[in-house]
């Protein structure tokens, strides 16, 4: 299984749609089951002082549906002020709670980093890379960098630049064959 993370939890972002476009994409190439996390669909009652020592069901049920099965992972992410969402780092930790070492250890990542500006969260790839590293995953070279977001889509808000959509299409093409 392949899970596609939207990662942020900001209400209406562009990253979902890219999202969106990422899973549709890997699941025109693959046979395996794709399944889309959008941080900013789940419940956020996890996130408070405790949460290391006792998990929550709502996490415990995301982990059990989205991580622990997936042998792969795409991480979509906006800049964040120089970097990935906290959102983002607040869902890896919350689930180093349970099963640690069967969520991130041994699996396959790919990091697509999407801005309004020109470099295409490069530095917030670069971050996540480090973290991912740590946990056992393994991080496709190849980063794909997205930049000026706003200008790729056409009148009705779809993403319909036509070279965003083939490179987007090689990177997930890549991805499967990862």
């Amino acid at each position: 299984m392949i899970t596609v993370i939207s990662g942020t939890n900001r209400k209406g972002s562009e990253c979902l749609n890219f999202a969106k476009l990422y899973a549709d994409l890997l699941q025109k190439h693959t046979e395996e089951e794709v399944k889309l996390l959008a941080l900013e669909q789940i419940p956020h009652d996890w996130f408070h002082a405790a949460m290391y020592s006792e998990q929550s069901p709502s996490v415990a049920a995301l982990q059990d549906e989205y991580v622990l099965p997936a042998d792969k992972m795409v991480f979509v992410m906006p800049e964040y002020n120089g970097s990935y969402p906290g959102s983002v780092k607040l869902f890896i930790d919350a689930c180093s709670v349970r099963e640690y070492s069967r969520n991130f250890q041994n699996k396959k990542a790919a990091l697509v980093g999407i801005a309004s500006g020109r470099a295409g969260n490069l530095r917030g790839m670069d971050h996540l890379t480090g973290v991912l590293n740590y946990l056992g995953m393994t991080v496709m070279p190849n980063k794909l960098p997205i930049s000026s977001i706003f200008k790729l889509k056409n009148g009705n808000g779809e993403i319909a630049d036509a070279d965003t959509l083939k490179v987007m299409e090689a990177h997930a093409r890549e991805f499967v064959g990862y």
